[in-house]
């Protein structure tokens, strides 16, 4: 566990002056959502007072100066600390003036033909330019292709820059208003949601352009041997467009420059975190990352989106804290954790709390109505719809909200037009596309459902419950082996959900393939288990987890299944780990209450096993025990009467 964070007033002023100058630098380059995280980060960082030896009897007017020296210091402007850059800037004032206020008015191309020409040439930004260089990454993607790409024979030429001379900022405001274009007209081009003619396979036209122009300016940077001069802005820009063409590598290479040169764009490592596959990735990764409080941020966002609750990340998290106590950000990342925990209380508390401190906030306010929906609290997710249906009714947060509140009420069609109308506002609102899957499944729509978590998938491959809905579908049409595969997406996701573990034993048993259903249904005991040494495994015997408080419903499973593989004496041994259930974990304080679960349904299947198992033994004492204790219990009476008295009439039989 990490070391607690001791933070000074310097270091504290330092970074707030970082963060706000950030937030104006991505509100130029139009990147709101970022200035808007970096703007709620700095000011969730302590009061001044709080880090030095501040005098509270100070006069009135010494704090006056000194909030006038701070706000003196935060920049309106930004200007570059490069001489060359800051001139350019200067010069192109009033014209990014004009460029930016088009932008905000959604403009995109007016915004972009104030820096680039209308009329380009093929080697500038024309639509009809050959895709040279640009679709070596964006298309070249494995194998022989690849191969081939990268021979000498084939490699491309350094591309000449016929951009015209801007500086980094305007030339990033005029190509981001270029990729904005293409981004509405795609959108303006998609057919209606999940309708006969939506395919989800819509582009961007724009980003073989942008990839062409950013290549030839590159490669001039390159030869003057001013790269090292840039600002990181059009790494982040252009590892966008080679995300968006599907050449990953590529990207998480220029994301990786961008966050290196400038490690406060907080877009480049959101882009950088949808990169990654697995926890295995992200572990890779860290070494090549610059070592600074963004990392620390990344870090915790890339494992809470990767499903990770392990000590270490709230540890991580903790120490953040200290550093932002009142980031609303990082509360909600605490709820998210504990939420992904199945800590649903918890989560409730703490997102009560944000919307106390924040009531207009909707951002991750879909994940707390998806908490209430677990925890089937009505009027409070209806309290909940209410408050984002009055703040922003066209936000997909709310849409989300609203279907999740139908949902619950069982107005399964009301839900469905939420989710789809969040999906209208936004196509790639992951949330959406998977709980629309959800109520395809409650309206037997299974087609439409399949669909649903597919797009689900391709936007986030990390999404274990799209990969477990599709699961579950194919289940429901008996297409076991396409379940089987989906499952284990599931459980390669969150391979600590009993949920998953149990899911795959069940398709396993369904195609008769019981050993790797017992090896499934154990990882589900061991997932599900609180007090299980690391070292542990099921092959030194069941005996060994009679000390701990196990799940019936998995232990009975089990125990079948080594009936049909013939082994008797293993099928006993957890049928005898399943009634111990019922008493729980033997307590070394007698005071303790008895953590069992008592009798159930299962725990009588499993003694009326065990005391037909112990007839055919000739143990008759073991069964009449057994079989008067389910006629005591009320489970299967009859069938343990009859038991009863076949037993009576054998005993009677061997005494005579």
């Amino acid at each position: 566990m990490s070391e607690p964070v001791n933070f000074t007033k310097e270091q504290a002023a330092s970074i707030h002056k970082s963060l706000l100058k950030a937030s104006v630098q991505c509100s130029e380059r139009c990147l709101y959502h970022s200035a808007k995280w970096l703007a709620e980060l700095a000011s969730s960082l302590p009061e001044q007072a709080d880090f030095g030896s501040q005098n509270d009897t100070e006069s009135d007017s010494s704090m006056r100066d000194e909030d006038l020296s701070i706000s003196e210091s935060i920049p309106i402007f930004s200007t570059s600390d490069d001489p060359e850059e800051s001139r350019l800037e200067a010069q192109e004032a009033g014209k990014y003036l004009l460029a930016k206020s088009y932008f905000d008015c959604r403009e995109f191309d007016r915004c972009s033909a104030v820096f680039l020409p209308l009329n380009p040439t093929p080697n500038v930004l024309s639509s009809t330019s050959p895709p040279l260089k640009t679709q070596t990454p964006t298309r070249a993607a494995k194998g022989k292709d690849k191969a081939a790409v990268e021979s000498p024979e084939t490699k491309p030429r350094p591309r000449s820059n016929s951009l015209p001379r801007l500086s980094q900022k305007s030339l990033f405001l005029a190509l981001y208003a270029k990729y904005m274009a293409g981004e509405k007209r795609k959108d303006e081009d998609a057919e209606m949601i999940l309708g006969p003619l939506d395919s989800g396979a819509t582009v961007n036209k724009e980003l073989v352009v942008i990839g062409a122009s950013l290549e030839g300016w590159f490669d001039e940077r390159i030869s003057q041997g001013k790269y090292d001069q840039n600002q990181g802005w059009l790494e982040y820009l252009y590892g966008v467009v080679l995300k968006k063409g599907n050449s990953e590598v590529e990207a998480k290479e220029y994301l990786i420059k961008a966050v290196h040169l400038n490690p406060w764009i907080w877009s480049a490592w959101v882009e950088l975190q949808d990169l990654l596959g697995n926890v295995e990735a992200l572990r890779s990764l860290l070494p090549k990352l610059p070592q600074n409080i963004m990392t620390l941020l990344f870090n915790l966002d890339a494992n809470q989106t990767l499903y990770q609750t392990s000590p270490t990340i709230h540890a991580s998290l903790t120490d953040l804290e200290r550093i932002f106590p009142r980031s609303p950000f990082l509360k909600t990342h605490r709820a998210l954790l504990h939420y992904h925990n199945k800590e649903h209380e918890e989560a409730d508390a703490i997102f009560s709390s944000l919307i106390n401190a924040d009531p207009h906030r909707l951002d991750g306010l879909d994940n707390y109505s998806n908490v209430l929906y677990v925890m089937g609290n009505r009027p409070k997710l209806a309290f909940l719809a209410q408050l984002a249906t009055a703040t922003d009714k066209f936000r997909p947060e709310t849409c989300c909200i609203v279907g999740n509140y139908y949902s619950l009420k069982s107005e399964h069609e009301k839900a469905v037009m939420y989710f789809r109308r969040a999906l209208t506002l936004d196509r790639h609102f992951l949330a959406a596309w998977t709980l629309m899957g959800h109520e395809y499944v409650e309206m037997k729509n299974t087609h439409a459902a399949i669909e649903s978590y597919r797009r689900a998938v391709d936007i986030n491959r990390k999404d274990y419950r799209a990969w477990y809905g599709l699961g579950q579908t194919y289940e429901v049409l008996e297409m076991h082996h396409y379940a089987l595969f989906y499952f284990q997406r599931a459980a390669s996701l969150r391979p600590y959900d009993k949920q998953m573990w149990q899911a795959l034993g069940a398709c396993y048993e369904k195609i008769e393939r019981p050993v790797q259903a017992v090896k499934a249904y154990k990882r589900a005991l061991v997932s599900n288990m609180a007090y299980v040494e690391p070292t542990s495994s099921f092959g030194s015997g069941a005996s060994d987890y009679r000390d701990v408080i196990l799940d019936p419903e998995l232990l009975y499973p089990i125990a079948q299944l080594y009936e049909k593989m013939g082994e008797a004496e293993e099928a006993a041994r957890y049928m005898e780990m399943v009634l111990a259930q019922e008493e729980g974990p033997e307590l070394d304080n007698e005071d303790e209450e008895s953590q069992g679960i008592g009798v159930t349904d299962t725990t009588a299947k499993a003694r009326m096993w065990l005391a037909k198992w112990a007839f055919g033994k000739g143990d008759l004492g073991k069964a009449m025990e057994l079989a008067e204790e389910l006629c005591q219990d009320g489970y299967d009476v009859e069938e343990a009467k009859a038991l009863v008295r076949d037993l009576r009439a054998r005993m009677e039989v061997g005494g005579k």
